[in-house]
């Protein structure tokens, strides 16, 4: 497979911009970084989650980030300096269902070729208070391996238990909290449960 490589200047910041692809690899450069980019440090798969682009007056451009372990969920904050170059992540995504859960491990399941993928409950943590059988989910995999999944942007749930309301709570306003049938515990305003009650 060929290699090539783009070249280009930009502006007056006299910042080389370069973007390489040798065999299939694809090389980014630490200008390219940005939330969400993929990157591969020291073996491991990790998410850009904040950076900043620094030209300092005196020496040489960097790149301040703070990064996730897909794998190990850890975050810390790391430096690049400007130019520098990134092996790019290979974190794909693809639409699972979350079937049913088996013991400690949540079963998610491809409906076309009904293939199963297992993640243990370290691995969806707090995920699993919003998480129901029936759902499609985002699996993501690195070098073939499920190592981490996205929900939903919104989810459907139920209201299954809620305390009584104290005297005079509705007249001050506030919040109170409601258990949905994930198991989870959020605060509802107490014009939102008045409406509830009236269904």
């Amino acid at each position: 497979m060929t290699s090539y490589y783009e070249v280009m200047i930009l502006g007056d910041l006299g910042l080389l911009y370069v973007h390489a692809t040798l065999n299939g690899i694809c090389a980014l450069s630490s200008n390219d970084i940005k939330v969400g980019t993929n990157i591969e440090v020291d073996g491991a798969p990790w998410r850009v989650l904040e950076f900043l682009h620094v030209k300092p007056g005196k020496g040489a451009a960097f790149v301040r980030t703070k990064i996730r372990n897909y794998v190990t969920g850890n975050t810390v904050e790391k430096t690049f300096r400007a130019g520098s170059a990134l092996e790019e992540a290979d974190v794909f995504k693809e639409t699972k269902q979350f079937t049913y859960k088996d013991g400690a491990q949540f079963v998610f399941m491809d409906l076309n070729t009904y293939e199963e993928f297992r993640l243990n409950e370290s691995d969806v943590g707090d995920k699993t208070k919003w998480l129901k059988e029936g759902m499609d989910c985002n699996l993501l995999f690195w070098r073939g391996k499920v190592i981490d999944f996205e929900l939903p942007i919104t989810v459907k749930l139920t209201v299954v238990g809620a305390d009584p309301g104290l005297k005079g709570d509705t007249a001050q306003g506030g919040s109170k909290p409601v258990t949905l049938d994930t198991g989870a515990v959020v605060n509802v305003p107490y014009s939102l449960m008045l409406v509830m009650k009236s269904w």
